[in-house]
C-alpha cells in the first residue's frame, strides 16, 4: 500500500466511527416510532373498549407513550419516552416530535406496573406549553380518564372540561393509577437523532420544512388518520 492512500483511508475509517454511533442511535428512535404505532393499533381496534373516532376527529395533538414504567409503595414514580404528534393546519398529522415522561405520586399505592398511554389533547395551547417549556399533567391543564367504545362520546366528564383525555393498557398490579403530576418535556437528543440534524427544534419538527422525514415518521401518520377516515365511510 503506497503512502498516498493511508490518509484517504484514515479519513474514511474516522467518518465510518462516527455514522456508526449515529445509526445505532437512530434505530432506538425508529423502534420507539414503530411501538408507538403498535400501541394506537391497539387503541383503536374494533372493539367494545378502543379510542372512539370522535375523539380522534377533535384532537389537535396525540401524545404516545409506549412502556410507561410505574412503581410504588405509598411513595410512587413514573417514567417513560414517547412522542408527540401535532395536527396540522389542513387537518393532517405531521412528524413525531419525542418526549419524555416522568413524575411522582403520594397516596394509597403499591406495585409495579408497565403501560402504554395515550394522550388526546383537545387544544393547540397545551401541545405549545410542553414545546416551549415542558408541561405538568393536571398542573398546567385537567387530565380525563377518556370514554371508550364505538358510541362513546368525547369524555367521561360530561361537561368536556378536560384539556386532556388519557387513555392506558396496563401490564402487572398496581392501585391508585395516576398520571396526573406527571411532566412531559421535549426530549432534545432523540430528536437530533431521528431526524439527523443537531439542535433541531420542536418547532421545526412541526412546521415539516427542509427534513428528510424517515418512513416511520410518514407510516405513523397514516395510521393516525384511519380511525377517523373509517368512522367517515
Amino acid at each position: 500500500m503506497t503512502r498516498r492512500f493511508v490518509p484517504v483511508l484514515l479519513v474514511i475509517f474516522v467518518f465510518a466511527a462516527l455514522a456508526v454511533p449515529q445509526v445505532f442511535s437512530q434505530r432506538k428512535e425508529v423502534r420507539k416510532v414503530e411501538d408507538a404505532i403498535e400501541v394506537f393499533q391497539a387503541f383503536t381496534r374494533i372493539t367494545e373498549s378502543r379510542i372512539p373516532a370522535s375523539m380522534m376527529s377533535e384532537a389537535n395533538g396525540i401524545a404516545i407513550i409506549p412502556g410507561v414504567q410505574k412503581a410504588g409503595l405509598v411513595i410512587g414514580g413514573e417514567y417513560g419516552k414517547g412522542l408527540l404528534v401535532a395536527r396540522n393546519e389542513d387537518g393532517s398529522w405531521g412528524s413525531p416530535v419525542f418526549i419524555s415522561l416522568t413524575g411522582g405520586s403520594v397516596g394509597l399505592q403499591i406495585g409495579v406496573q408497565t403501560l402504554d398511554l395515550v394522550l388526546s389533547f383537545r387544544t393547540r395551547r397545551s401541545i405549545e406549553r410542553i414545546m416551549e417549556k415542558g408541561f405538568t399533567l393536571g398542573v398546567d391543564a385537567s387530565v380525563a380518564a377518556g370514554d371508550v367504545g364505538r358510541q362513546a362520546g368525547a369524555g367521561t366528564d360530561a361537561d368536556l372540561r378536560a384539556e386532556i383525555y388519557s387513555y392506558s393498557r396496563s401490564k402487572g398490579l398496581f392501585a391508585g393509577i395516576s398520571m396526573a403530576g406527571a411532566r412531559l418535556e421535549i426530549d432534545g437528543d432523540a430528536n437530533s437523532s431521528y431526524y439527523g440534524k443537531a439542535d433541531i427544534r420542536p418547532t421545526e419538527i412541526l412546521k415539516g420544512k427542509g427534513l428528510v422525514l424517515p418512513a416511520s415518521a410518514v407510516e405513523l401518520s397514516r395510521i393516525l388518520a384511519l380511525p377517523v377516515l373509517a368512522a367517515s365511510k
